[in-house]
């Protein structure tokens, strides 16, 4: 029949166009992920040095820079703890959105609201030594700083699901590829933690065991990013089990926001 023949067609060229974006995305993660591995210094075994720490024990530290290291480690989670609030908001909108809506339809944009203003935090407020709370230009801080560049390449990811989901919602979004885009974009977010720099502790005491601390963080952050990917894919896809994905989908969700509220460094 003409009708199967066009979705036969569409199937086929969907799978291969999912396939391209994703490899774009991996692509983009890419640069960051090869500057990463070769740009650490290697640390030769130095007589008398402690492991545990960066560098060798050279006497009391500056005041002064022990008090900008606890100023950024509180501004520092308190963003990931924030954003942890927000993620679960949206798991939360996400699972009981089918009964909420039928009462308060304005409950569908609910999720991606949080997605937004999460993405807008971030852009913002994720790195003070940014004007106009510090002296750094935005383009110094992302062309100089691996870590602000990353900030700011999460709270653009951050805004364009909210925004990409607030469009469909509305009904302005309709082509397949944005029932996608957030399963897709999800998983590059996950590969690309898995890479994240964090030189805020560099030189302070124990710096290696707050390093492999932080480290494991993230790496439990992108295992549920993964997660989140893959069920939000399936609860796109017409099956048998698909309510059952969407729940845990946003069971995922909260999962991280869980994560990220619990977050230390």
């Amino acid at each position: 029949m003409p009708f199967m023949h066009e979705a036969a067609i569409q199937r086929s060229i969907r799978l291969p166009t999912l396939a391209l974006l994703f490899v774009v995305l991996l692509g983009l993660c890419a640069p960051i992920a090869w500057t990463q591995q070769h740009d650490q210094p290697s640390m030769p075994d130095m007589p008398g040095m402690d492991h545990g720490d960066m560098k060798p024990d050279i006497g009391p530290e500056d005041p002064a820079v022990v008090a900008k290291r606890l100023a950024d480690k509180r501004e520092s989670e308190f963003n990931h703890h924030l954003a942890g609030f927000l993620v679960i908001l949206a798991g939360i909108f996400i699972f009981a959105e089918d009964r909420l809506s039928k009462r308060w339809p304005l409950v569908r944009y609910a999720w991606a609201m949080c997605f937004l203003a999460a993405g807008v935090f971030l852009l913002v407020f994720s790195d003070t030594e940014i004007f106009p709370f510090g002296p750094q230009s935005f383009w110094y801080a992302i062309t100089h700083n691996r870590e602000d560049l990353q900030h700011k390449i999460f709270a653009v990811i951050l805004l364009a699901l909210g925004y990409v989901q607030f469009e469909r919602t509305r009904g302005k979004f309709k082509a397949w590829w944005t029932a996608w885009f957030f399963p897709v974009v999800a998983l590059a977010a996950a590969i690309l933690l898995t890479f994240h720099v964090h030189g805020g502790n560099m030189h302070a005491p124990h710096a290696m065991e707050r390093m492999e601390h932080i480290q494991g963080e993230h790496r439990w952050f992108a295992v549920t990013g993964i997660a989140i990917g893959v069920t939000s894919g399936l609860a796109q896809t017409p099956q048998k089990w698909q309510q059952f994905f969407k729940k845990a989908w946003a069971a995922s969700l909260v999962i991280l926001g869980v994560l990220l509220m619990l977050y230390t460094e």
